[in-house]
């Protein structure tokens, strides 16, 4: 018996007692977690307790504008505002999430995309959904604040450009950044940020950008602001001046319209762009909000190319302009010697393959000098001329002319063109160069290829005495390195191509004096003694130039298969200048499938530079030569095109272009 009354009274003590240590452990671990809640992790969940109450949204810097050189705006901003998604509590983000689509017409693929792109960004940092937020979209956010309180405004200021693709090429346009730029910002760049994708936009990207600033707010359970702790403004980016003058850029725009093709003016004394036309072009006010994939596509497959820079990056072959250079080598070498003539039945036989000149079938130049040859465009001249000089010395004179290279203007993704030689058709096609192509190359044919911007510069160089500027687009002389540009951008996505900004690198070649005297006489010729583009001569102006007509497919090959097709017609060059000697004023023109470059392009060169010295005049007497037009933009808003600030030199009419009177019939070329 006591045996069994001694068992029943411990096993109740063993029982309580393990009892009471599974207790005392539960008591300490609670002690444990509350000491490590109140006291390790205070920071964290007071943290988190503040992020519930308070939002920290950002306040977008405006982008610094654009002015032309007198002043007038070219580039903009206007207020808008866009949808921003917080992201804290990623359960309610899901359960939302076709709501939001829906009531902000949104593709519910589309922001899942979105979500997905910033999964590796912090939850806390909000993400911009809709850049563009309708008077729907503003409805529908305070609508819905109580059951929706996952989405905010935010002010931001987009780019306004001038409609129709005005100055496209140049100023470039803005886009949402990419993933990688995020990644390459070190931090700078958010999801949804715009950057500079192309043109000025790109490449002056950090000037321009400004610095964000930081608005903290309180706000309720159901996320309406209720209060306001702290600000910090944003720094607007800075405003540049370009060196391009909007009077003859409307002029050389309006030359342009409903053609392919480019113009660029130069002040060849120091490297200015006073105009800069590429067409066709996009309008960039259609990419300061965010471009559709199906948009992007269409241009890209687009026949006409509006994407391309036809100003720096159209590589084509010059035509008879190149003959400048083959006048300049002749002199400098003197092979053959100066006062060599050549007798021009209408073509000539090389190689046991016939060379026509532009006016086969109509008879031919007769004797000519070099004078003769570069006044009507004579290329049996030249191809002679070709055949004694030898392909690499025509390419030893190009080059240092400034073709086959890049000018380094300020803007990303610029072309160098080509200049064949011996050792080039060896390297890339492991072949010895004929010396059949020289003749071809001699009159701006066969392989030698060129860009407006080149041609330009080229004949502004020799001109002003071998002072060859590098061309540029920023006023204060100097210009953002084009050597740090992001060799994986595709289409300009790199946010910012910018460096330092560094002082223009200028060229100078040795030529000599009667070399420059009678190039210089020639081109003078051409406009002013009958030449090839005698029918835009201007009274009053020493208006010097050369006419360009250069073939897309081969003579034969035309007759054969091009005969009456568009796309095979010849493209229109013409590159002048004012005046004969140590010029103001250099424009190249290029109308592709223009025809012949004294119809198509020489009228928009005479017309530019009609306008530089009709306003040069009208400066001179302080008389206003701009009238303010106003133009419609896409939100609705009136803006203007130029504000003339009071400490700039007063704005400018347009002024008139005057049509030449030519009762004679110019010879093609």
């Amino acid at each position: 018996m006591s045996y069994w009354f001694r068992n029943d009274n411990r096993l109740p003590q063993e029982r309580l007692a393990a009892a009471s240590y599974v207790i005392v452990g539960m008591i300490t671990l609670l002690l444990l977690g509350f000491w490590k809640l109140q006291v390790i992790d205070s920071d964290k969940y007071g943290q988190l307790a503040e992020r519930n109450r308070v939002r920290a949204i950002p306040i977008i810097a405006p982008r610094g504008r654009m002015l032309d050189r007198d002043g007038r705006v070219l580039v903009d901003n206007y207020p808008s505002f866009s949808v921003l998604l917080l992201r804290d509590d990623a359960v309610a983000v899901d359960k939302n999430l076709p709501a939001i689509a829906d009531g902000l017409g949104l593709s519910l693929d589309d922001l899942k995309d979105q979500l997905n792109n910033t999964i590796n960004l912090p939850k806390f940092q909000p993400i911009v959904i809709k850049p563009e937020a309708t008077p729907a979209d503003v409805a529908f956010i305070e609508s819905h604040r109580a059951d929706i309180p996952l989405l905010e405004m935010l002010m931001v200021h987009r780019r306004r450009y001038l409609p129709g693709g005005f100055m496209s090429h140049a100023s470039g346009y803005v886009g949402e950044v990419s993933e990688q730029q995020i990644e390459a910002s070190n931090g700078k760049l958010r999801p949804g940020d715009f950057a500079g994708k192309s043109g000025l936009e790109r490449q002056y990207n950090d000037l321009l950008m400004g610095t964000d600033g930081m608005r903290r707010v309180v706000v309720n359970s159901v996320g309406k602001e209720v209060g306001r702790l702290s600000q910090q403004e944003a720094t607007p980016g800075k405003q540049i001046q370009l060196t391009i003058d909007y009077d003859l850029q409307e002029v050389a725009e309006n030359a342009l319209a409903g053609k392919k093709g480019a113009i660029v003016a130069l002040d060849p004394r120091n490297g200015e762009v006073l105009a800069f036309v590429s067409r066709p072009a996009p309008d960039p006010n259609d990419f300061a909000v965010r471009v559709s994939k199906e948009e992007w596509q269409r241009l890209n497959e687009d026949e006409d190319r509006p994407l391309l820079n036809r100003v720096t990056q159209a590589q084509l072959a010059p035509g008879s302009v190149f003959k400048v250079v083959m006048a300049t080598a002749m002199l400098e070498e003197k092979v053959p010697p100066e006062n060599f003539t050549v007798f021009c039945p209408g073509y000539a036989v090389f190689y046991g393959r016939m060379f026509k000149c532009h006016v086969f079938g109509k008879g031919g130049h007769g004797v000519v000098n070099l004078h003769q040859a570069i006044i009507h465009s004579c290329d049996v001249f030249f191809y002679n001329v070709g055949q004694r000089m030898g392909i690499d010395r025509i390419a030893k004179y190009a080059k240092l002319l400034g073709l086959g290279s890049k000018t380094g203007i300020d803007l990303p993704s610029e072309e160098a063109g080509l200049v064949p030689s011996e050792e080039w058709v060896e390297r890339v096609y492991h072949r010895k160069w004929y010396p059949g192509e020289t003749i071809s190359v001699a009159i701006g044919q066969g392989a030698v290829t060129v860009t407006p911007l080149q041609l330009a510069r080229m004949v502004g160089g020799v001109a002003s005495d071998g002072e060859f500027k590098q061309p540029h687009l920023l006023k204060d002389g100097q210009i953002a390195d084009t050597t740090t540009q992001n060799a994986g951008d595709t289409h300009g996505g790199a946010g910012s191509v910018s460096g330092p900004l560094s002082l223009l690198k200028n060229v100078h070649v040795d030529l000599s004096e009667n070399t420059v005297e009678q190039v210089t006489q020639g081109l003078y010729g051409v406009v002013n003694e009958g030449g090839t583009a005698g029918a835009v001569k201007l009274e009053g102006i020493e208006f010097c130039g050369k006419t360009g007509t250069a073939q897309v497919i081969g003579g034969e090959a035309k007759e054969r298969y091009g005969k009456g097709k568009d796309e095979f017609k010849n493209n229109a060059w013409f590159v002048g200048y004012a005046p004969r000697r140590n010029p103001e004023i250099v424009v190249s023109v290029l109308v592709e499938e223009g025809g012949h470059g004294n119809l198509a392009s020489a009228p928009i060169a005479r017309d530019i530079i009609k306008a530089y010295y009709d306003k040069k005049a009208k400066k001179g007497q302080g008389q206003y030569t701009v009238d303010y037009q106003k133009y419609e933009f896409g939100n609705g808003a009136k803006a203007e095109v130029a504000e003339s600030p009071k400490a700039v030199t007063k704005p400018e009419q347009s002024a008139a272009v005057v049509p030449a009177d030519s009762p004679k019939k110019p010879r093609p070329n």
